[in-house]
């Protein structure tokens, strides 16, 4: 299917938004993942950075910028938002731990939507909370089936390492246990389009004595299924 829409520079600009729509990118990755020559990568790029749609993170890499989340909230419409609480509350109806929906937004990970637990000690996580993609379960998720380009620079200080994102892709699902916070346990699973491309990664999270040695036998069927579940959701119908 022929994705060209006839106009050649805004053509060449969303290849470069779709190559940062998987995660930072240095000029070199950009180059080889959209097909653009270098010179021309880069000025849209910069360009695309000065409408603040791509923006530099500590690295110097290229990032997608706020400009986006704005446009999305301007737009009063995100499917993913949408379809969020009656999932997120029956997952934490079903496990009795707060449940939370991640999505990445370059070297961060942000919290979209969360049903908190709603008696007794708690993982509180507020809609709009911003984590390091350094700790974490759904940080793992967020990275596992990212770029293996990406992977060695991403990786840079994290506190998982290339095993565990192996293992992540192998099970479908990531667990952590006062890896972000101590005392703090969490499960997640990707959310994916359709297409099969990870969106978000769905999560429950709470102290680390309830969930256990190993959370993801307590958890993880259940995270799963709300994570396909989401998938369905974003299905179009015909």
């Amino acid at each position: 299917m022929d994705k060209s829409s006839g106009v050649g520079v805004l053509d060449k600009a969303v290849l470069v938004l779709d190559a940062l729509e998987a995660g930072p990118a240095s000029l070199a990755q950009l180059v080889t993942t959209t097909g653009l020559a270098r010179p021309t990568a880069h000025r849209l790029a910069v360009a695309l950075e000065h409408h603040r749609l791509v923006r530099r993170d500590l690295q110097g890499r290229f990032v997608l910028g706020a400009r986006h989340a704005e446009l999305a909230a301007a737009a009063g419409e995100d499917r993913l938002v949408a379809v969020a609480g009656p999932l997120l509350t029956a997952l934490r109806d079903s496990t009795g731990e707060s449940a939370q929906l991640y999505r990445r937004h370059g070297e961060h990970r942000i919290c979209i939507a969360a049903a908190e637990r709603l008696h007794g000690l708690r993982d509180t996580v507020p809609v709009g909370s911003s984590m390091t993609m350094h700790a974490g379960s759904a940080a793992q998720v967020l990275l596992a089936w990212d770029d293996p380009e990406r992977l060695s620079v991403e990786l840079m200080g994290s506190r998982f390492d290339a095993a565990t994102l192996s293992g992540v892709r192998r099970r479908g699902w990531a667990h952590s246990s006062g890896e972000r916070e101590a005392g703090v346990a969490s499960v997640s699973a990707p959310v994916r389009a359709p297409s099969g491309r990870v969106l978000a990664a769905v999560s429950v999270s709470g102290p680390a004595e309830r969930f256990g040695r190993h959370p993801g036998r307590r958890h993880a069927d259940a995270v799963l299924a709300t994570a396909a579940a989401f998938t369905a959701a974003l299905t179009p119908t015909s």
